[in-house]
């Protein structure tokens, strides 16, 4: 079944349903996060699928010479925001503002001054 992303006007939240052919522009779309049915349907890129391994493999392919990255945020940042692609998920905000400041030059000890709570808490730190 195909794949169709909308987003929803009430909560301003994106989500995706599967609908068959014959079921898009018949079925009811609401949204997944609210039950609105205030939802407008989103144009995206063409999608290919891919296994899990097949991603991982040419991620591996692409960033096997990665050597020197961190030395080079905007060399750091294309290569963050193209496994970003790779994996194929939707990723929050954060990343893309964290992307964007490395293109941008930015270094990653910057970026963590600047964005404090990024690290989004206790995640196996210093308080044993």
């Amino acid at each position: 079944m195909p794949t169709y992303d909308f987003t929803c006007t009430a909560c301003e939240k994106r989500f995706d349903v599967f609908l068959t052919f014959s079921e898009y522009g018949k079925t009811p779309v609401t949204c997944t996060h609210c039950g609105s049915e205030r939802v407008r349907r989103r144009m995206t890129r063409v999608r290919i699928a891919k296994s899990e391994e097949s991603r991982m493999d040419s991620m591996a392919d692409d960033f096997s010479g990665m050597e020197g990255l961190e030395d080079d945020p905007k060399a750091l940042g294309r290569m963050m925001r193209k496994m970003g692609r790779e994996m194929g998920e939707d990723l929050p905000p954060e990343f893309d503002d964290v992307v964007d400041r490395l293109e941008s030059g930015q270094s990653p000890e910057e970026i963590e001054s600047a964005l404090p709570d990024l690290g989004g808490g206790d995640a196996g730190g210093d308080d044993l």
